[in-house]
């Protein structure tokens, strides 16, 4: 015979999963130290400027 469950607990039970996997990636990205995101974001600025100083034509020449 099947095990009986209660269909109200089982939405809860799935519903605190989903916030707690959510949770999980939030501590991820907003859980790092301000030195740390800093340190990332001047490394991504420092690869765009270097990838826009590869360019061929210049923006001012566009359009």
């Amino acid at each position: 015979m099947a095990e009986i469950i209660n269909l109200r607990q089982a939405r809860k039970a799935k519903a605190r999963d989903v916030k707690e996997a959510q949770a999980a990636d939030n501590r991820i990205a907003f859980g790092r130290p301000k030195k740390a995101r800093t340190l990332a974001e001047a490394k991504k600025a420092i690869a765009f400027a270097r990838h826009e100083g590869h360019k061929l034509v210049g923006p001012e020449s566009e359009g």
